[in-house]
């Protein structure tokens, strides 16, 4: 047996062994079994929580392999080096063997659904409809699909951009199952969804990429050194996102500190957690030991600590499928519609105190605040540092854009946003028309294009070349085409409200942070478009510029006009089902929230006409400038004005002038 397969059998141990002492600690081995009620057996009580141990780490080994070619080995060009070829064939066969486990647990999870043993199920129609209308049959069912995608394309993957975009597929498969557990049912589900959703993608990078590394350590192939530095950067932040979400998580789930001391939940968390820190850990030996040791060719002093670090990481997973498999301890929650829906009580009549004091915590859009105001305050210093100017206007802008990004999804906004058509209307408005506007006079991707160093290989990527990868994609071409950008900036809104997407959106977390965050999007491209200083594909003259403002904005003038006519309420399932008792009528909210709408154009469009303007002019003044040294120049080398036109008219009048005097 190779060492490599040694290594992966020694950490599948690992895993399972951490799977059976967290499953018996937390009782989920010997459930109390009632006679006369169904009973989906012994079989199915092991296999669901084994199959689950196999689509978790059939998964962290496609995303580790994935990862392991695009980010952390070295590229010549953007094609994969041979190895890093090796790694994403591999990567084709573990994401089959993640469908086959995900099909397994579609099996084993309808067994315990049903309470029956799993072979009187698959001759029947239960399986089919689990798996295309009940929510976990469904996350099972899209890893099955995705997985297999997967391995199909990877087969002929051969380009570092191939690579990348199948990570990112992979990760986004890992997400279904998750978001359809403990989180989802929990009290505050909207906090529990996020930081679940964080807390996977995170480790899945962290746990993955060691256990790449490791093998290749233990192949003695090229790159090591490198990519064990590469991997060190990555794994102090997935170490930061898995400690930050995880304690999320676990506040989501539990109602006091004491929960975590006297339920099996709690112990399972808090051995968790225990290998967690033994995690971090390690990993400070790895930065502050082991990779100075690699750089200066010593390839043997990684693998001793990184075996021990891998096995900690093997036992972390089995105590997580454990802890998957565990109920946490049971949370008094009021018997109330909106608190099921919304995770809070319903908030009291709206004010103005009201929507400054009663603040909601959103941990998707405070990580993406604080992740915004870190890079771009971290950029700048570098700037600084090095000698090199960065204007002030442009730091302000950036920092103004952020501190409306919080307030609009922290705030008490955020608390009535979902309550009331008139606030959402507004959250949607300002994240659409207002915070994307000083984003992009920011220019965030002038300052990363100035503050990242170049790869130290020629030819490899580093973030400065992925960044510039991007930029000149196709995709990032047809995105930033004026006639796209506007598209999505005006249909995507008629096509929101006016159709079912709107109320699908509200009913679940995950869709109003998509919707959320499709707002800021579509608000970047198309003021991009408009008054954007980042460099990009497609550049309008300033009159064009000024044209497409004019036309587009009436569109948001006419969609709130529209609201303001209909006589039907959008979304009137999710309303109806709140049972609010104070203020307007859904229907006269959704009125007011049209009249929004329609006024709320003329602050952003004054914005907008103000720094077009002024672009215009230091562009007119940049060339005048460009002209005069033009005509200095030219006036040095060949005499006269240096204007070639002024010096061509001077001609014709002193030959008029020569003229005249010969008449005379």
């Amino acid at each position: 047996m190779s060492r490599g397969a040694r290594l992966a059998l020694t950490a599948l141990c690992a895993a399972v062994a951490a799977l059976v002492i967290g499953m018996v600690a937390g009782g989920a081995a010997t459930p109390r079994v009632i006679p006369g009620l169904p009973d989906e057996g012994t079989l199915t009580r092991w296999m669901l929580p084994i199959s689950k141990l196999a689509v978790d780490v059939s998964g962290l080994v496609t995303v580790g392999l994935l990862a392991f070619a695009a980010a952390l080995l070295p590229s010549d060009k953007g094609v994969l080096g041979k190895s890093a070829q090796g790694y994403v064939k591999a990567a084709s066969w573990s994401a089959l063997v993640w469908a086959v486990a995900a099909g397994s647990s579609l099996v084993f999870t309808l067994s315990e659904t049903l309470g029956a043993p799993a072979t009187d199920i698959l001759g029947g129609d239960e399986l089919t409809s689990f798996a295309s209308q009940v929510p976990q049959g469904i996350a099972l069912t899209l890893v099955v699909l995705f997985a297999v995608a997967i391995a199909l394309f990877a087969r002929g993957a051969i380009t570092v951009g191939a690579a990348g975009g199948l990570l990112v597929f992979a990760l986004l498969t890992l997400l279904p199952p998750a978001l359809t557990g403990h989180s989802s049912s929990a009290p505050n589900h909207g906090l529990a969804t996020t930081s679940v959703a964080l807390h996977l993608l995170f480790l899945a990078l962290w746990v993955g990429g060691l256990g790449v590394l490791c093998l290749h350590a233990m192949r003695g192939a090229g790159g090591l050194d490198v990519a064990a530095a590469r991997f060190s950067r990555m794994a102090l932040w997935c170490f930061i996102g898995v400690g930050l979400s995880g304690v999320a998580s676990a506040v989501a789930r539990l109602s006091t500190v004491e929960a975590l001391f006297t339920s099996a939940y709690g112990l399972l968390l808090l051995a968790k957690t225990a290998a967690f820190a033994g995690l971090g850990v390690v990993g400070r030996a790895h930065r502050v030991r082991t990779v100075p040791r690699l750089a200066a060719g010593e390839p043997h002093a990684f693998q001793r600590l990184a075996l021990g670090e891998l096995l900690i990481m093997s036992g972390t997973v089995g105590l997580a499928v454990a802890l998957s498999r565990t109920a946490p301890p049971p949370v008094t929650v009021p018997v109330d519609r909106a608190f099921d829906l919304l995770g809070y009580l319903m908030p009291p009549p709206v004010s103005l105190v009201n929507l400054v004091t009663l603040w909601w915590f959103d941990l998707f859009f405070a990580a993406l605040a604080a992740t915004m105001a870190g890079l771009y305050g971290a950029a700048v210093v570098r700037l600084r540092r090095r000698g090199d100017a960065w204007p002030l206007g442009r730091t302000v802008s950036w920092s103004i854009g952020v501190v409306i990004l919080v307030l609009t999804t922290q705030s008490g906004v955020a608390r009535y946003g979902p309550v009331l058509f008139s606030v959402h209307m507004t959250q949607h408005m300002v994240l659409s028309m207002l915070v994307p506007i000083f984003l992009v006079l920011g220019a965030p991707i002038t300052l990363a294009l100035r503050a990242l160093k170049p790869a130290v290989r020629r030819g490899d990527r580093g973030p400065r070349e992925w960044l510039m990868v991007i930029l000149h994609s196709r995709v990032a071409s047809v995105l930033t085409h004026p006639a796209i950008a506007t598209a999505i900036f005006v249909v995507s809104t008629y096509a929101l409200y006016f159709t079912s997407l709107y109320g699908s959106a509200m009913e679940e977390h995950l869709g109003h942070i998509a919707m959320l965050v499709h707002f800021l999007f579509s608000g970047f491209l198309f003021f991009w478009v408009i008054i954007g200083i980042d460099p990009a594909p497609h550049r309008l003259p300033h009159v064009g510029r000024l044209l497409l403002l004019m036309v587009t904005m009436p569109f948001h003038a006419f969609f709130g006009i529209a609201l303001m006519s209909m006589g039907t309420v959008l979304a009137s399932g999710w309303y109806g089902q709140l049972g609010r008792t104070w203020g307007a009528s859904s229907l006269a909210d959704q009125q007011t929230g049209g009249g929004i709408a329609w006024a709320f154009g003329e602050i952003p469009t004054l914005i907008v006409l103000l720094a077009l303007g002024f672009q215009w002019w230091r562009d007119d003044e940049r060339a005048a400038r460009r002209a005069d040294r033009r005509a200095d120049a030219a006036a040095a080398k060949h005499g006269g004005s240096g204007d070639a036109e002024l010096d061509a008219y001077n001609d014709y009048l002193a030959s008029l002038d020569r003229r005249d005097r010969a008449a005379e």
